[in-house]
């Protein structure tokens, strides 16, 4: 074996144990088939059932912990004994942040045999939402005061930050990609005729920013009509780059297009590589399946795939992403996208295709 890679596994709550038990086991085949790296797997318990006996998400020294990991596989976060802004805040977010993992990628991809809400041919249909995942509307500037006013008379403050640096590298980073794609195009998505100062300057820095690659066709799209735009003329859609909240918003409407949000994959880079990147399926704990080997694994398996491209090894993500279409294909479905499976079949089904 020539490479080993240490992988922080945090499964976090609700079918996150499941799905990413799920995506070990495929990467575990394949490694095994290849011969040439292996996997070492350092668990972490950390999650709203650590909070129940801790009082916090994960622990004091949780960062310490996984700097010394080459990627983070992240399940998901969220329960009802801790409220949603305490979960996300204590353990996804505190990870994000801290590691400065700015640049979040979400494709979205039509597999074969899924069908899609779309009334239209959905074959050829791919794209990527790159969403700025550092600072924006999840900068998490404010505070709540006033309360000695009484009921009804606090006040609440959000502020949403953009920096010139931190709109320049999500934009390049998008720009970058885009060279990459069969169609070079990037469609930058704000709200600046609303909001006249932090997405008046990603207007002008996208502008400054498209200037160096003259090969890349561009567009500046108000976050409404790019909604509009995902259902009625997905086709015209290659790279959308956009805020931490509107591509948040869009990856998801993405994926929902797509067939189902257990579909959707994700990547939370670091891309100077000064911290491990963190990748994750994009849908959440759902703790109404959660424990019954129905949830969806796909999500979290084509976010191992991501993760083996971002550890140098794209032949082996390339041949994940078609072990996932082979069995998208043949019928081998869990239920939120019109199947009977269960996880564990689906997750059989992709290791036996990856002997095909």
């Amino acid at each position: 074996m020539e490479s080993s890679f240490r992988i922080a596994v945090i499964p976090g709550d609700g079918i996150g144990a499941e799905v990413i038990a799920a995506g070990q086991q495929v990467l575990e085949a394949l490694a095994k088939r290849s011969g040439s790296y292996g996997f070492e797997w350092i668990p972490y318990p950390w999650g709203s059932a650590y909070y129940a006996e801790h009082g916090v998400m994960m622990d004091a020294k949780g960062l310490e912990l996984l700097q010394n990991s080459d990627a983070i596989y992240f399940g998901a976060v969220g329960w009802e004994n801790v409220p949603d802004h305490t979960s996300l805040w204590g353990l996804r977010l505190n990870i994000t942040q801290n590691f400065d993992q700015w640049a979040n990628i979400r494709p979205v991809k039509f597999l074969p045999g899924i069908d899609s809400p779309l009334r239209t041919d959905t074959s050829g249909l791919d794209w990527i939402v790159v969403r700025e995942n550092s600072e924006g509307e999840y900068a998490g500037l404010g505070g709540r005061n006033l309360s000695g006013r009484g009921p009804g008379n606090e006040v609440a403050v959000q502020t949403a930050l953009f920096t010139e640096t931190g709109c320049e590298r999500i934009i390049r980073f998008a720009f970058d990609l885009a060279l990459t794609r069969a169609v070079p195009k990037v469609s930058s998505v704000t709200k600046s005729n609303a909001q006249q100062y932090g997405m008046v300057l990603w207007d002008e820095v996208f502008r400054r920013v498209a200037a160096d690659y003259p090969g890349v066709e561009t567009e500046s799209v108000l976050v409404d009509a790019m909604s509009a735009r995902f259902v009625l003329a997905p086709q015209s859609l290659s790279v959308v780059v956009a805020s931490n909240l509107f591509a948040d918003i869009l990856s998801d409407l993405g994926s929902a297009l797509a067939g189902s949000l257990g579909l959707a994959a994700s990547a939370n880079l670091n891309p100077e590589q000064r911290f491990p990147s963190m990748f994750e399926p994009v849908h959440g704990s759902a703790p109404d399946i959660a424990g019954r080997g129905i949830s969806n694994p796909v999500g979290a398996i084509a976010s191992a795939a991501l993760m083996l491209d971002h550890l140098g090894l794209p032949g082996e993500a390339g041949k994940l992403e078609a072990a996932i279409e082979a069995v998208a294909a043949s019928g081998i479905k869990t239920r939120d996208v019109g199947g009977t499976a269960g996880t564990q079949e689906v997750t059989d089904a992709v290791i036996a295709a990856l002997g095909q």
